[in-house]
C-alpha cells in the first residue's frame, strides 16, 4: 500500500527538473497526478506539449495514473481550469503542489519592467491563482459536509528569498510566497487543510542558467569569496521526498512551516522574527542620533545575503 493510495495530486510545472521529480515520486506512491507544464524556456517564453507528456508517458509506463495539462499558471482562467481538471478526470483534489517557475536574472540597473512582471506573474500570481481555485472547490466539499476536507497545499520557495545578486524580482516572489504560506495556513486550517512551504534545489535546467560569468557572476564570487563553480556532488534534484510528505495524511498536524530537505539533513527555517533586541539605557525612547551609535551593535554591518544565510 503506498502512502498517497487514492490521492489526486496537481503539480505544477511539472514537466522537467524538480517539478518532474516530484510528479513521479508522488505517483511511485499511489497518486494519481496532473502534470502541468506549458513547456516553455527558463525565461517563460515559447511552449511545447512534449516535457508534461513524457512525465505523463514515464508514469504510466511504470503502473501509475497521470494527465497531461499545458495551462500557464499566471492566467487566472487557465489555472482555474487545471484545478478543474481534477474534478473532471478523477472527481476530487487532494494536493496541490505550486512548483512552476521562471527565471530573468537581472542586475537591478539592467532589469526591465517586463522580466520584474514575468516573475511575478508566474511565481506568486500562479500560486495564488491555483490556490485560489482549489480552496474555492474545497471549501463547498467542507459546508456541503461539515467534514474536514484533509486537503494539502505546498508551496515552493527558495534560499534566493533571503538574498541572491541578479536575483531581486525571483527573490521577491519567493519571499511574496512565504508570506502568502503563512497567511493561507492561518485562513484554510478550520477546513482541514494545510498549506506548507519547502526550499528544494539541485542541478537543474534553471540552476544551469545562472550566469557564470558577468556583472552577476563576478558579485557573487565577491560575496563568497570564490569563483563561481558548479557542485558535481550536488543532487539532481532534492525535496521530492519531503513534498511527498507532506502530501500525506501522515502530515496532517504540520501547517504553516517552510521546510528543507537534502540527503541527510532536514532543515527549518523561520525568518522575520527578532533575532536581537537592543533597549536604551534608561528606558528612554530612541531618537535618530541615538542610532548614530545604538544600530551598529544590534545590526552589525553591510548587507547579509545568501551566501551568509547558506553558511558559505
Amino acid at each position: 500500500m503506498g502512502l498517497l493510495d487514492g490521492k489526486v495530486c496537481i503539480v505544477t510545472g511539472a514537466g522537467r527538473g524538480i517539478g518532474r521529480d516530484h510528479a513521479l515520486a508522488l505517483a511511485s506512491r499511489g497518486a494519481r497526478v496532473v502534470v502541468n507544464d506549458p513547456g516553455v524556456a527558463v525565461d517563460g517564453k515559447g511552449g511545447d506539449s512534449a516535457p508534461a507528456e513524457q512525465v505523463v508517458d514515464e508514469i504510466k509506463a511504470a503502473g501509475g495514473q497521470a494527465v497531461a495539462n499545458f495551462a500557464d499558471v499566471s492566467d487566472w482562467k487557465q489555472a482555474g481550469a487545471l484545478v478543474q481538471q481534477a474534478w473532471d478526470e478523477w472527481g476530487q483534489l487532494d494536493v496541490l503542489l505550486n512548483n512552476a517557475g521562471i527565471l530573468r536574472d537581472r542586475i537591478i540597473w539592467k532589469m526591465t519592467e517586463d522580466d520584474w512582471d514575468a516573475v511575478m506573474g508566474v511565481h506568486m500570481k500562479g500560486t495564488y491563482s491555483c490556490t485560489h481555485h482549489a480552496v474555492v472547490r474545497w471549501r463547498d466539499t467542507f459546508k456541503q459536509t461539515d467534514r474536514p476536507v484533509n486537503g494539502r497545499i505546498i508551496n515552493t520557495v527558495s534560499g534566493a528569498m533571503f538574498g541572491s545578486v541578479g536575483q531581486s524580482n525571483y527573490g521577491a516572489a519567493k519571499a511574496g510566497i512565504m508570506g502568502f504560506t503563512l497567511g493561507v495556513a492561518l485562513e484554510v486550517a478550520p477546513m482541514g487543510i494545510t498549506c506548507n512551504a519547502i526550499r528544494p534545489g539541485g542541478q537543474t535546467r534553471m540552476s544551469a542558467s545562472i550566469p557564470s560569468t558577468g556583472a552577476i557572476a563576478q558579485m557573487r564570487a565577491a560575496r563568497s569569496g570564490e569563483e563561481p563553480e558548479k557542485d558535481e556532488n550536488a543532487p539532481a534534484t532534492f525535496g521530492s521526498e519531503l513534498a511527498t510528505y507532506l502530501a500525506s495524511d501522515a502530515a496532517a498536524w504540520i501547517s504553516g512551516q517552510l521546510l528543507m530537505i537534502r540527503g541527510d539533513r532536514l532543515e527549518l527555517d523561520r525568518g522575520w522574527h527578532a533575532e536581537r533586541v537592543l533597549t536604551h539605557r534608561g528606558g528612554k525612547p530612541w531618537t535618530a542620533e541615538d542610532l548614530v551609535a545604538g544600530m551598529p551593535k544590534l545590526v552589525g554591518t553591510g548587507p547579509v545575503g545568501l551566501i551568509e544565510f547558506l553558511g558559505h
